[in-house]
């Protein structure tokens, strides 16, 4: 794994399961934090990688809310997605789709047209400056229910800003049952928008039936259960819907319980096209660089391997055919070049 680091380092990525607030590096939690004194987050970047070890998926809920509760202002929201952009620049990051969840933002009193004012800036931005292009997922936060699935919906597709692409489900699976957002997703789909809902992370291969059957899903945002279901796997398979994968984060929110009982190679054997993402990498102390390198090792690849991996998520992505070639054109000339680059 070591030796394929470097190779890694300089591939050129794609990004489909990464959280705005959960990419947010320990400097600028440790900066929201010290704008709001009032938060119970450590100003301290050394104390937050204590604060972001999880005991459970219920653990790692309260403590990404706890973060979610520094971003308080239109001024924060552009520091924040500026700053993860700078952060997916550094490890050579092309495109991302960036899962915002702008109910959490809205609930607490940012202007809805000021946070969509913030995160395009923001974006814009990133494509001029840092060379990464950045779209948009927006989530419902399936814990707080139907009132935030609405409001999700109607931010989505009323005041849809230009980088929005899909439309997602995220946080507690259990006790959240996924057909009862089907006429969200079916407003947000009827918008033009693509589904693209967590499902089957800390619950069953159900679970991700009903993400297909009800939500509609395009990709499915974990997937981890589905190789308790050789229908569903083959399903998956033939049908060409990709596996969002997140290694680490499954161990951290204890939804696997270690690397070496993933399920990453079950699924790339039964034919499933599978991407490597990073999930929110600074609460889990990683990032896609290491993720690929896990999943490297998981699956005994070597750099072809690897870059065909990349070439995966670039295939999954929304980018539109011209930007898919470009970054496809881009990942096959670096390796080729390997390793006089």
């Amino acid at each position: 794994m070591t030796d394929l680091l470097p190779f890694i380092a300089g591939l050129p990525k794609a990004e489909l399961h990464v959280h705005h607030v959960g990419s947010a590096s320990p400097r600028i939690v440790s900066e929201l934090a010290a704008r709001h004194p009032d938060s119970k987050v450590p100003t301290d970047p050394e104390a937050l990688a204590d604060y972001f070890t999880f005991t459970d998926f219920a653990h790692f809920i309260e403590v990404y809310l706890s973060v979610v509760d520094l971003v308080r202002t239109p001024d924060d929201v552009r520091l924040l997605t500026f700053e993860v952009a700078r952060d997916m620049a550094r490890q050579n990051i092309r495109y991302a789709e960036l899962t915002v969840t702008p109910f959490s933002s809205t609930r607490r009193g940012i202007p809805e047209q000021g946070f969509m004012e913030a995160i395009e800036d923001a974006r814009k931005a990133a494509e001029t400056e840092l060379d990464v292009i950045l779209r948009w997922c927006f989530d419902i936060p399936g814990e707080a229910g139907l009132d935030a699935a609405e409001e999700t919906a109607r931010l989505a597709v009323d005041l849809r800003p230009e980088g929005l692409v899909s439309f997602g489900l995220g946080g507690p699976e259990i006790g959240v049952p996924r057909p009862q957002f089907k006429p969200y997703f079916d407003r947000a789909v009827a918008a033009g928008l693509r589904s693209v809902p967590h499902a089957g992370e800390t619950t069953g291969p159900e679970t991700v039936w009903d993400a297909l059957n009800e939500l509609r899903a395009e990709r499915i945002g974990h997937g981890t259960s589905s190789t308790k279901d050789p229908k569903l796997l083959a399903h998956l398979a033939e049908h060409r819907i990709p596996l969002e994968v997140c290694p680490t984060s499954n161990i951290a929110t204890r939804a696997v319980a270690t690397l070496d009982e993933h399920p990453i190679k079950e699924m790339v054997e039964a034919g499933v096209l599978v991407t490597v993402n990073s999930d929110d990498p600074p609460m889990f102390g990683t990032d896609l660089n290491n993720e690929y390198a896990v999943a490297a090792r998981l699956l005994q690849l070597d750099e072809r391997g690897v870059a065909a991996l990349a070439k995966n998520a670039v295939e999954a992505s929304f980018l539109d055919a011209a930007g898919k070639a470009r970054i496809a054109a881009e990942i096959d000339a670096y390796t080729e070049r390997w390793p006089a680059n």
